[in-house]
């Protein structure tokens, strides 16, 4: 039973079976070929058996292993390796078949290539999950034949391998860096300094003309014969909360990726960024209710905490209460905090019906508003109307596209801080406002 499971016929056996049928048809007119189709019969069967042979005379020829990263990162570009190894005597055709999990809807999955023997190989390819859950490998499928092309034969590895996807690691992996090599610009990333006075001492400097009088430290003065003034940054440990709206305006896809996932990767890449400057970080999901709830914490290793979260943030068809999230806030965030609230607003007048809320939030904290530009409506807009229903489609594209900038001066004009953004650019655009907020001592 276990050989015939192994046991295929090569596509080149078939082949060789219709040239010989068709010899076996001429030789109908052709008399003299008719002992020459027997001949070349026993030869195909005994060159058949030999193959057999050669492919299942090495017990075990073929070793192979699929390295998976232990989480795969949502919305990216992830590496899966094969590594496979000959034990055969001769040179064999390998071709190789990974069933990769049904989200990624993929079936031409295949990978040839020859192995010598006690030949080692590695074959790299990547997989872009855009949605968070468990994704199961089914079988590493490995068809070894020699160059008899006769038979096939399969062996099995690794079946059923599941590897949960999070939110994008590998995007708050470059984040990461970027922030702790100050290489900030080459993402886009702007570096905000500001001079502070608040009570967070930074360092000693020479007096130059603009530096506050009240600065000058006079013992440091006396000692260099110089003005010297002291130098503050910005307060830090401050409670920060990345609020994420997963009603159904949420559900919207971009680039096969829903807006809720890409709020969830800015919250993870943001979160971390917050961590490395030392604030307190924090975060709240919601719908028809609280569904998740983090308390600010100062600590690197309660980022692990946010990832669990994140993973298990889901989305549903309901409209959300702004009104239950401004009461939670209310009774739960005691200091004033930045608050960065994920969500979308496609008509101004859902913007208008949630205005209260968001206004009275911003009364006590430092509100910043994300809403997302749509992209399409964007390529809409910037090609040319060639007849009068073109013509029509651009104009209403324009308008939505209007109402999004209306949404975000009006919000401006209480006090709100926005971010208008492309989706693909959200986390570039979150951690800017932060960096913004800090340098202008806003919080």
């Amino acid at each position: 039973m276990k050989f015939l499971k192994s046991f295929y016929i090569h596509n080149s056996f078939f082949r060789y079976i219709a040239i010989l049928s068709a010899l076996f048809i001429v030789s109908y007119w052709v008399k003299w070929l008719y002992p020459i189709a027997w001949i070349t019969t026993f030869l195909l069967l005994a060159t058949f058996f030999l193959d057999l042979f050669l492919v299942y005379s090495t017990k075990k020829g073929i070793e192979a292993s699929r390295i998976t990263p232990q989480k795969l990162s949502n919305s990216d570009h992830n590496t899966i390796t094969l590594n496979f190894r000959s034990f055969y005597p001769f040179k064999v055709l390998i071709s190789i078949i990974d069933e990769l999990p049904v989200q990624f809807q993929k079936r031409d999955f295949d990978y040839t290539t020859t192995l010598l023997k006690g030949d080692k190989k590695q074959y790299d390819y990547t997989v872009r999950p855009v949605d968070r859950g468990e994704y199961v490998f089914g079988n590493l499928n490995i068809f070894v034949s020699s160059h008899l092309k006769m038979v096939k034969r399969r062996y099995l590895f690794q079946k059923d391998e599941m590897v949960p996807v999070y939110p994008s690691i590998i995007q708050m992996q470059q984040y990461d860096f970027l922030a702790m090599s100050n290489n900030l610009t080459e993402f886009g990333l702007k570096k905000i300094r500001r001079i502070g006075h608040t009570q967070e001492f930074e360092q000693i400097k020479e007096y130059i003309a603009g530096d506050d009088f009240r600065t000058i430290n006079w013992k440091a003065t006396a000692k260099r014969s110089q003005l010297m003034v002291n130098q503050y940054q910005d307060e830090k440990s401050q409670p920060i909360y990345s609020i994420i709206d997963t009603g159904r305006v949420m559900k919207m896809p971009f680039n096969e990726l829903k807006l809720v996932d890409y709020a969830i990767n800015s919250t993870l890449a943001f979160s971390n960024v917050a961590l490395k400057k030392n604030d307190k970080t924090g975060m709240i999901s919601f719908s028809k209710k609280i569904e998740t709830f983090l308390p600010a914490v100062q600590k690197i290793t309660y980022l692990n905490t946010i990832l669990e979260k994140l993973y298990n943030v889901t989305t549903a068809f309901t409209d959300s209460d702004f009104g239950l999230l401004y009461a939670h806030i209310k009774r739960k965030v005691n200091h004033r905090s930045l608050l960065l609230l994920y969500t979308n607003f496609e008509h101004i007048s859902a913007m208008r019906r949630q205005l209260p809320f968001l206004t009275a939030i911003a009364k006590k904290h430092v509100l910043v508003v994300i809403f997302f530009e749509n992209t399409e409506l964007k390529e809409l807009i910037e090609t040319n109307a060639e007849d009068i229903q073109s013509i029509y489609h651009k104009t209403i594209a324009e308008k939505f596209s209007l109402e999004k900038r209306l949404m975000q001066k009006e919000l401006q004009q209480y006090g709100i801080q926005t971010i208008l953004t492309k989706p693909e650019n959200l986390t570039i655009n979150t951690i800017n406002k932060y960096l913004e907020i800090k340098a202008r001592g806003l919080l």
